[in-house]
């Protein structure tokens, strides 16, 4: 109980109130409001940084320059433009493009709407796209123009029409007689207010898996476990504000690991980069200083047997995230003596990307670079933002000897795991 004196006055409160085992659990003055609640998504990580750093540069693709307040801008412009063609809360919101500003501001912009973002991956063929469009039941479709082809033969298989905005960048291609991105986005106001998403386990978006075993399955995202994700990139990673970060995973898978949030949210700088080609990835490196990149190991193969020609010589070390497989001790030994320095990740789609981490030791720094690599190639602890991991028997359910070499599934329990599959509760019920 608080005494008066000292700026404190006498608390009225009944003694039933204050009752022994209640106190810190369930006291009714102790419960949420407000005040001290307010629901996390990553959104709040873009009208921060714009309202801290307005000036410094935020998106970076080819000559285009954005500042975070011009960025903060062009999403807020986007969420209403969203709203005045009729997307409303839990509409689903489907873009098709490649590491470009659109797709980045996609991110901000459709959830500021309070509609679902679905990135589509532009590898699959026009009859999986089609089954995610109409799956999805996307309200609206957005679309680079370098992939006008499948986009057509996509639409031409659904069988009510799809409103239409296309991406008109460098590449061109030909239109589908939809409304050009810019002028779409000239349709909103760029001081259109937003609130954000009441509750923190609304969706934020729909991912969908390969379909390499049947129709691909809809990962659903929640804004919570975003937030999350991208705080453990952050850390995990080593992100600052002077972090430069090049794109080079595409945006399509899981949200780009969550980097989308998590480069904004420690004020970085976003390279867009519309193909992965080593001759561009060396060339941003050395035109932008670029700090982070992320991966498969077949990119940093790229890198590594890139042509001398192609090849740039950097002062500085370049973090390196790679996933989706085990990267060759080798190919982490050549990444190293270019000048990278390689953080083995492990995650799935229905993990936002990155669980599992393969965290550095101090006392590797001081072995040959051969046996360093092959530690670095092996996998890992959980994220910080990751509850828990186990390895087990799937026949049992038992855990597995922790010594590196016994085999078994691994099982994750975490904010930052799906919410479940879309119209699925029976494969939701079978991961669960």
């Amino acid at each position: 109980m608080l005494r008066e004196g000292a700026g404190c006055k006498r608390a009225n409160v009944s003694s039933a109130e204050y009752s022994p085992g209640r106190d810190l659990y369930d006291a009714p003055h102790l419960g949420r409001n407000s005040a001290n609640f307010a629901a996390l998504s990553p959104l709040r990580f873009l009208s921060r940084t714009a309202a801290i750093y307005p000036d410094k540069t935020a998106v970076i693709h080819d000559a285009t320059r954005l500042t975070y307040a011009q960025f903060y801008q062009r999403c807020r412009q986007f969420a209403d433009a969203l709203h005045r063609r009729g997307i409303a809360r839990g509409d689903t919101v489907s873009v098709i493009a490649p590491n470009v500003p659109a797709l980045l501001e996609a991110h901000y912009g459709v959830p500021m709407a309070g509609a679902v973002l679905n990135a589509l991956n532009y590898r699959l063929d026009a009859r999986s796209i089609a089954f995610i469009l109409d799956h999805s039941q996307a309200k609206l479709l957005i679309a680079d123009r370098e992939f006008t082809p499948i986009v057509r033969a996509a639409l031409e298989e659904l069988t009510a029409p799809l409103p239409l905005v296309e991406i008109d960048d460098e590449v061109g291609g030909a239109s589908l007689g939809g409304t050009e991105y810019e002028a779409f986005l000239a349709e909103g106001d760029p001081a259109a207010s937003w609130s954000g998403p009441q509750d923190e386990w609304e969706p934020i978006a729909l991912n969908y898996t390969s379909g390499t075993t049947g129709n691909p399955k809809g990962v659903v995202y929640r804004h919570r476990g975003a937030f999350l994700n991208a705080i453990g990139n952050a850390i995990s990673f080593g992100l600052d504000r002077d972090s430069v970060y090049l794109w080079t995973l595409p945006m399509f898978h899981c949200n780009g690991w969550t980097y989308p949030w998590a480069v904004t949210a420690v004020a970085g700088t976003h390279i867009c980069l519309r193909r992965v080609d080593p001759a561009a990835i060396f060339q941003a490196i050395a035109d932008h200083r670029v700090t982070h990149l992320c991966g498969a190991p077949i990119v940093l193969n790229m890198l590594v047997h890139a042509p001398d020609t192609a090849k740039r010589r950097f002062d500085h070390v370049v973090e390196v995230a790679t996933g989706g497989a085990a990267p060759p001790s080798a190919v982490i030994e050549a990444m190293e003596r270019m000048g990278f320095r390689v953080t083995h990740l492990y995650g799935l789609t229905e993990s936002y990307g990155p669980s599992t981490v393969c965290a550095w030791q101090e006392e590797w720094a001081g072995l040959a670079l051969p046996e360093r690599a092959a530690l670095m190639a092996r996998q890992g602890v959980n994220y910080l933002t990751l509850d828990r991991q186990r390895v087990v028997d799937p026949q049992t359910m038992t855990d597995v000897p922790a010594d590196g070499s016994t085999l078994g599934e691994l099982v994750l329990r975490s904010n930052t795991v799906m919410k479940g599959y879309f119209k699925n509760p029976a494969a939701t019920e079978a991961a669960f």
